[in-house]
């Protein structure tokens, strides 16, 4: 799938400079970035949604000293 993007022009000149220092194309530090940064990406806009839940008393919470009483472990 192609996509577009518009830089920074710093940014742009960043990414040329490494692209041309390694041998590397443009695209395929733009795919590592995105790769590598989806997951975090993800974890932060999911785990946000759900700490509103929570706030909201929409998620149930467990308090941690009451799990670890239920699973049998020790202080």
């Amino acid at each position: 799938m192609a996509t577009s993007i518009r830089l920074a022009p710093a940014t742009e000149r960043r990414l040329d400079f490494l692209a041309a220092q390694t041998g590397r194309t443009r695209a395929f530090y733009l795919r590592e970035l995105i790769e590598r940064g989806i997951e975090d990406l993800e974890d932060y806009y999911l785990a946000a949604e759900v700490l509103e839940r929570i706030r909201k008393g929409e998620e149930p919470v467990h308090a941690a000293a009451d799990v670890r009483r239920d699973l049998g472990l020790g202080d």
